[in-house]
This record gives C-alpha cells, sequence and structure tokens, in this order.
C-alpha cells in the first residue's frame, strides 16, 4: 500500500474551522474521483453539489446522468460550466446506477474513488474519516456504515432487509461487515477498476462487496450519517431489489 500525508485526525464537525485541505501524492491528478449517478434528481442535485465541493479535498465529480426525465442534465452542465472539476457524461438512454457507475469509472483519474448518489441521504462531510484508513496506508478498502453511525428516516423492513442481506453477504465470505448495501463505498481506483464491474441497476452494491472479499481484500468500516429519504421525496430502492441483492450474492461467490 502506499502511503500519503494525512494532515488531520477526525472528520469535521458543524461548526468547527475548516480542515485542512487533503492533496494526493501525484500533481498531474486529483487525490479523489467522486462517482456520482444521477436519475431525475433536479430537486437535491444542486445542494449536493454545493455540498460536496464545499469538503477541502483535491477532487473531481464525474457526474453521469442516466437520461434524466427532468432539469437534471441542464444542472449539471450548467455546473460544469463554473466549475472545472466537474466532468458530465450523459446516457442516451436510462441504463441504472451500475451502468453510471461504470461510466463515471472510467473517466476517473483519482487515486482514490467514492459513490456519492445525488440525493442527501449521505453527508459528504463523513469522506474526511472515510479516507482516513486509505490514505494513511492502512487498508484499501473502506465502507462508510449507516448502522455504526447516526441516522433517520429508515424504513423499518429496508432496515431489516439491510441487515439480513448483509447477514448473508457474512456468512457466504466468512467477513463481518455492519452495512453491505451502503453507497459510501471508497477505495484504490486500481482496486475498483480490477473488479470488472458488470451490474447495470443496484445490484451493483452486492457486486462490489461480493468482489471486493473475494479478491481478499479487507474492508475497514466507519460510522457515517444517514438521513433517509421517503418514497414521496423520490427513494428509489424497492423491496424486490433485495431478492435481486441475493442471487447476485451468490452468483459471485459461487460462479464468478
Amino acid at each position: 500500500m502506499n502511503s500519503m500525508m494525512y494532515p488531520f485526525a477526525t472528520p469535521p464537525q458543524i461548526g468547527a474551522s475548516p480542515m485542512p485541505r487533503l492533496d494526493g501524492t501525484h500533481p498531474d491528478r486529483p487525490l479523489l474521483s467522486i462517482l456520482m449517478p444521477c436519475y431525475n434528481e433536479e430537486t437535491t442535485l444542486p445542494e449536493i453539489l454545493r455540498r460536496v465541493r464545499a469538503i477541502n479535498i483535491d477532487m473531481e465529480i464525474i457526474a453521469v446522468d442516466d437520461h434524466s426525465r427532468d432539469a437534471t442534465y441542464a444542472i449539471l452542465h450548467h455546473e460544469a460550466t463554473n466549475d472545472p472539476r466537474i466532468k458530465v457524461i450523459r446516457h442516451p438512454q436510462n441504463r441504472g446506477k451500475g451502468a453510471a457507475i461504470r461510466s463515471a469509472l472510467a473517466h476517473a483519474r483519482g487515486e482514490i474513488v467514492i459513490i456519492q448518489d445525488a440525493d442527501l441521504e449521505y453527508d459528504p462531510r463523513d469522506y474526511y474519516e472515510v479516507l482516513l484508513p486509505i490514505v494513511d496506508g492502512r487498508v484499501d478498502v473502506v465502507f462508510g456504515s449507516r448502522f455504526m453511525g447516526r441516522h433517520t428516516g429508515m424504513y423499518f423492513w429496508n432496515a431489516l432487509g439491510n441487515i439480513c442481506l448483509t447477514f448473508f453477504t457474512n456468512f457466504l465470505f466468512n467477513s463481518w461487515i455492519s452495512d453491505m448495501e451502503t453507497c459510501y463505498k471508497a477505495m484504490r481506483i486500481d482496486i475498483m477498476r480490477g473488479l470488472d464491474l458488470e451490474s447495470n441497476d443496484f445490484r451493483l452494491e452486492p457486486e462490489i462487496t461480493a468482489k471486493v472479499l473475494r479478491q481478499g481484500h479487507r474492508v475497514y468500516e466507519v460510522p457515517v450519517s444517514y438521513l433517509g429519504r421517503t418514497y414521496e421525496e423520490g427513494k428509489k430502492m424497492h423491496p424486490i431489489q433485495g431478492v435481486y441483492a441475493i442471487f447476485a450474492l451468490l452468483r459471485y461467490r459461487l460462479w464468478k
């Protein structure tokens, strides 16, 4: 593992003074590539972009509009015009979150990658703590666990489904993690590219987890905050995705 300089010891707190800037080890590439899949997120997109760009880290944002029917692409195009750190990709047809992440990953230049949904459920201020174990060379893969951190707004059956899927993951791969379905999965870019991702939809989450564990990488978990949105507010995860996740876990444990 290559070690990078880490100028801070704790993640930022609300109301705290700004954190020191964190830069990578290569002057010609950013430290962090943020992979942001977007689909019909005009309501939350401006605010999540503002929050992400407020983080004092050398970064680039690869935003993929998955053929939204609202103003998502127009917002992204406008923001990219005013900020060279943002690169926008648009799918000619809706392909799903997994396909959007693959498109973003193909254009990423950072040393580390992290997935950031375009809603407001996850707080980018948690980036510091998520990146710490990778930046200081302890591990190569970090998951931000909602069940270890502060959370609200999670539906009971969704939470139970997450717990069951995580238990099944631990059973299949002899691991011990607490949140397999978390959005905040960060790792060195060579590791994510080495996973050869193929899922087009939300099966991306179990695919990443299964392949990371099967390749023998240790998953380091840190607590992250989570403010779940309702289906009326645009939540896209539905119970059937849990069934798909079970088959994905079995597939990548037994056959892939």
